[in-house]
């Protein structure tokens, strides 16, 4: 993606179903340790604002710390928690090394040395990158039962009514985020089941201690977690791990947001994206599960795993498409296959683009995420050159001589690669103007690969945001190798609306398809079409979201597709350019095509899965009509 986003969180959970000993005797002290730093680290690609870790030990003797946490927000998150979690643990056993074979006085002296594990990767959407701010968040308590910690991949939209709920309820809370109001909504269903239980168990005369035991074995994660979801409005993955050795992974009903899980006689562990599962503990695809939507991953004390529905409301599936696209790594199966066929399905775009001309056509990518879809449309282009020589041939075939055939199989696409990022380069410039300027050798590219004059250049990416990368910088370095049409292929429709759901993708006037939308209306004199949707979305403010219309549709609704991507090239183009701009897109229908089992889409259609999506993109729209850079949620 040439304009960068932030997306998504990730999660990995891990519950030992064995004693430590078992671990120790078969694999060495720091096996699950080790394991919980693989399982973040193939998903650093998820979040890399800060990093969370978690342990909860069990069966710990009164005064004995039994939960740790650590946090970091340093360049490499990950690696500095681990760093310091191994730190402390040879600082521990440097004057003995015995002790490094003593598992119990390591459970009790070594941090995080225990049953059960929750990591996070942040990438923030909401909030500042504080330490604070990162996940997992801790609600303390001195009852094992009642002490909970809570990380997610997640937006809520609807934070004001959850916020409201809970003062109904007689809380006070203290925090507004939404994983905040997430850990208080659980939290205040948790206090109920504990309390309920104890005054259950208090009738039968027990002692407080036996009370405790008979809590933690009969405490209902499944109705705790029904009752606190109940009035979610979002996509949501969110694992949550108790005191007492219980934990759990909830997925919305929508199937927005990705979770994969999987259970043997050592483990159970979850975990956003599949492979990361499958390369950390070695285990093959059909293993892995993905944890159907509505449903929670529940872990009792006594490390049972079960998947429980804790959301009645059936709901089509609308997993998102975006994963697919670009955030999630493209190592899985699945994922790998429906990257190339995007990039398949958007040739004959492309080929119309160049008018055909492949013999002067050089094809690549921008780097490096689109580089599967480029190997689809260079699939896509040796099927069609390999047609017609086969046509060519047997019109041919009474006539074929050496050098007809050599002609016949002259004709191929090349392929190069272009486009460089420099990683290490930063802009600290603080001035607009110089800033441009610095952000344009972000990029450098290959010379000497283009006929100056003679050659089209084709740029696959994965999907266009905000055009602001292509304008400042990538445009005007290709331009500069001198062909006579670049066409930057995007193998994701165009994106319109805002997303709610976990991707920093919130305010209307960063697209630059809505911006090329806004044009046109002003160009063809329809900016009473503007000034109405501000009417419209300002009249259903104060209505409840589930009566709210996405009224935004009306600003896309006199163009055709192709309209609107001829003035995206415009806006594009950047001043003293030589070549000739074309954008094209695959185009929804495709995607679907690719991307059967995520029919997501919001972000191209305005077709939002829940009720609070649409109140989101009418409040996005007041707001870039106001001059209000809020975000929308």
């Amino acid at each position: 993606m040439s304009d960068s986003i932030k997306h998504e969180c990730g999660i990995a959970l891990l519950r030992l179903k064995k004693p430590l000993e078992y671990y120790q005797t078969k694999y060495g002290n720091t096996w699950a340790l080790n394991r919980m730093y693989l399982l973040m680290e193939k998903q650093h690609n998820r979040g890399q604002d800060g990093a969370g870790f978690a342990s909860v030990k069990f069966d710990t003797a009164p005064g004995r710390q039994y939960v740790d946490i650590a946090k970091s927000n340093a360049h490499q998150p990950i690696a500095e928690i681990f760093k310091n979690v191994f730190s402390d643990y040879k600082a521990i056993i440097k004057d003995d090394a015995s002790k490094s074979e003593d598992i119990v006085f390591l459970k009790d002296n070594a941090r995080f040395f225990g049953e059960l594990f929750m990591g996070h990767l942040r990438y923030g959407t909401f909030g500042k990158n504080e330490i604070e701010n990162l996940h997992p968040l801790h609600r303390e308590s001195n009852w094992k039962t009642r002490d909970l910690l809570v990380a997610g991949n997640f937006n809520l939209t609807n934070i004001d009514e959850m916020l409201n709920k809970l003062i109904f309820l007689g809380q006070h809370p203290v925090k507004v985020s939404d994983t905040a109001i997430v850990l208080e909504k659980i939290g205040k269903f948790l206090d109920r089941e504990v309390q309920t239980l104890f005054e259950k168990h208090k009738l039968n005369k027990e002692s407080n201690i036996q009370i405790t035991e008979s809590i933690s074995k009969e405490m209902n994660l499944q109705r705790i977690l029904a009752d606190s979801v109940k009035h979610f409005d979002g996509g949501y993955v969110f694992c949550g791990i108790t005191g007492n050795g219980g934990a759990f992974v909830v997925r919305d009903e929508s199937g927005i947001r990705p979770c994969f899980w999987c259970e043997n006689d050592e483990i159970v562990v979850a975990a956003s994206e599949r492979p990361a599962i499958m390369t950390t503990f070695d285990v093959k695809i059909e293993d892995v599960h993905e944890l159907t939507p509505g449903c929670a991953l529940i872990i009792n004390r006594d490390g049972e795993a079960s998947v429980e529905r804790i959301k009645e409301e059936n709901r089509p599936n609308k997993k998102c498409s975006f994963e697919r696209i670009y955030f999630s790594r493209g190592t899985d199966k699945d994922i790998y296959l429906e990257r190339k066929a995007l990039g398949e399905m958007i040739f004959e775009q492309i080929l119309n683009a160049i008018d055909k001309d492949i013999k002067n056509t050089v094809i690549s990518y921008i780097p490096n995420t689109a580089s599967v879809a480029f190997q689809g449309l260079a699939k896509a282009f040796a099927n069609y050159i390999d047609k017609k020589r086969i046509e060519q041939i047997l019109e041919q075939k009474d006539n074929l001589t050496e050098e007809k055939l050599k002609d016949i199989f002259s004709t191929t696409v090349r392929r190069e690669y272009i486009v460089v990022k420099d990683v290490k380069l930063r802009t600290f410039i603080t001035q607009d103007n110089e800033r441009d300027d610095m952000v344009a050798h972000v990029y450098d590219v290959t010379y000497g690969q283009i006929k100056e004059y003679k050659d089209n250049l084709v740029v696959i990416d994965d999907s266009i945001v905000r055009g602001t990368t292509l304008r400042q910088s990538i445009i005007s370095i290709l331009d500069k190798l001198g062909p006579k049409k670049i066409v930057v292929a995007s193998s994701a429709p165009q994106i319109r609306y805002p997303d709610c759901y976990g991707i920093d993708m919130s305010r209307l006037g960063q697209f630059v398809a809505f911006n090329a939308a806004i044009e046109l209306l002003k160009q063809r004199g329809l900016t009473h079409i503007i000034d109405r949707t501000y009417e419209m979305c300002k009249a259903q403010q104060s209505l409840p979201k589930e009566m709210v219309v996405n009224h935004v549709k009306a600003i896309y609704e006199p163009f055709s597709d192709q309209e609107i991507s001829d003035k995206i090239a415009e806006l594009i183009t950047p001043k003293n350019c030589n070549a000739e701009i074309r954008v094209v897109y695959n185009t929804v229908e495709t995607l679907h095509k690719a991307c059967p089992g995520h029919t997501g889409d919001w972000y191209f259609t305005g077709n939002y899965p829940t009720a609070g999506g649409n109140k989101v993109v009418n409040t996005a729209f007041i707001n870039w009509y106001e001059g209000n850079n809020d975000r929308a949620y």
